[in-house]
Formats: C-alpha cells, structure tokens, sequence
C-alpha cells in the first residue's frame, strides 16, 4: 500500500515538475549531462581501442617474442616504457602511423608484430605462399612419377612372379621324383 502511495505521489510530483517552467529546464539539463556523458564515455572507449589496436601492431622489446599487450614475465624492463610512450602519442593526438614510425625509429622494424608489406620485407608475406605452391607442385610431379613406374614395372612383376612360381614347382617335383 506504501509503495502504491509512493509512486502516485511522484507521478504527481513529476507532473507537476513537468508543468512548471524549473521543470522544463531540468529536462533539458539532464539531456545535456547524457549527453555529455555519452561524448565522453565514446571517447574513452575510442583511445581504449586504439591502444589495444596499435599495442596488438608492437612486439615487446626485451627479447620475450611477444606482443607489446602480452608481454607477461614479471620485471620486464621494456614494457612499462613502451606502453606509456604508446599511451602519450595517443594523448598527444598523433595518429597511428606516426606512433608506430615513432616505435621504428627507436627500435627498428623488429618492433612490428607483422613486417610492412614494402621492399625487401614483401618477401616475408609472398615466401610462405610460394613455398607451399613450389611443394603442392613438386608433390603432384613425385606422385605422377611414382604411379607412372608402378604402373611400367607392374607387367614384369607379374611375370618375374610366375616365372618363380613355375622354377619352384620344376623344383619340387626334382625333389620328390614326381612328373
């Protein structure tokens, strides 16, 4: 009954903050502040992204072989330098390809998690590729080769096997005395 009670009196309440003039200027004050709210919360999502994004482009430097984001041995001596280097670009509004030539500069291409696809690098994105055709090739040639031999030498096995076959019973009936 209480709560009956309770929320006919803020419907009435609300109704009668929404006909007055104060009411109409909260409405439009509480619109800005989710507004505002959600400007804000957008932002902060976005430059969480963009960490994520460009901590997964880096490699950690202190010679674990792992991702900048990943690098989880204790102490490392690396990894707090380079995410706050990587969190300042971001701050400071550089763009992506700017932090990144940044993290090149000072610690060379071995800073990239994957190798730019320009110059001599582009051998490290075709050499996978070719060498898998150049094998699947080389295996349909073996196998063609194989299958061309068996099918030449299976003829004169057949023979060589019947030729034994019939020096084997030559021989037992020499043996046994039997014609």
């Amino acid at each position: 009954m209480r709560l009956l009670n309770a929320l006919k009196s803020s419907r009435s309440g609300y109704n009668a903050l929404k006909s007055s003039r104060s009411g109409y200027f909260a409405r439009i004050a509480m619109t800005l502040v989710v507004a505002v709210l959600v400007c804000v919360s957008l932002g902060v999502t976005d430059s969480t992204n963009r960490f994520n994004k460009l901590g997964g482009k880096l490699m950690c430097t202190c010679g674990c072989a792992q991702m900048l984001l990943g690098c989880d041995h204790v102490g490392c001596p690396n990894r707090g330098d380079e995410m706050d280097r990587l969190r300042s670009g971001i701050a400071s509004g550089m763009p992506d390809a700017a932090i990144l030539d940044g993290f090149v500069q000072e610690y060379g291409v071995v800073v990239l998690a994957a190798p730019p696809a320009k110059g001599f690098d582009l051998i490290a994105w075709i050499m996978p590729f070719a060498v898998s055709a150049i094998a699947l090739i080389g295996t349909i040639l073996l196998v063609r080769h194989w299958a061309k031999n068996q099918a030449a030498t299976a003829p004169v096995g057949a023979k060589a096997q019947a030729g034994a076959e019939s020096d084997m019973q030559e021989r037992i009936r020499r043996e046994t005395g039997t014609d």
